[in-house]
């Protein structure tokens, strides 16, 4: 009963930030939840859930190189930039970050909890959104802010 409370709570939160995404994430774990083979697919979810999502992500990533909107050139020409450099370094940064966070996951869900309350958080009262690469975008837009750099 108190798992159900909790993911009440989630969606109201989600709803009173009009975060869609939330929404539908706390709708899709209580459907998922009221159905008979939850027991089954809820761990597995869980689990797997990190990676399909970054698969998700990667392959939204890659839909501007598939219709031609980014080409070779445009990789050259990050190169010869510093801002190229800090979305690099910054790209390799929260995937090094990601790597030791899934493992600090595995090793002590009970930080779960933490992260779960600091996103919605942040994604409902903050506007923010939860996502890896977006990170690294935020992070290097900052830098490259700070040092008044761009990429042209």
């Amino acid at each position: 009963m108190e798992s159900w409370l909790f993911l009440l709570l989630i969606l109201a939160i989600a709803f009173l930030g009009k975060n869609t995404s939330l929404i539908i994430a706390a709708g899709v774990v209580m459907i998922i939840k009221a159905l008979p083979f939850a027991a089954k697919w809820l761990p597995t979810i869980q689990s797997k859930g990190i990676n399909w999502g970054v698969t998700i992500i990667s392959i939204a990533i890659l839909v501007p190189i598939a219709t031609g909107e980014i080409k070779f050139s445009d990789l050259i020409s990050v190169f010869k930039s510093p801002a190229g450099w800090i979305a690099i370094a910054a790209g390799v940064a929260v995937a090094i970050l990601s790597r030791y966070g899934v493992d600090q996951l595995s090793a002590s869900p009970q930080v779960t909890v933490a992260l779960v309350f600091g996103t919605i958080c942040g994604v409902v009262f903050l506007r923010g959104v939860a996502a890896g690469p977006v990170i690294a975008s935020g992070m290097t837009y900052c830098i490259i802010t700070l040092l008044g750099l761009s990429f042209k």
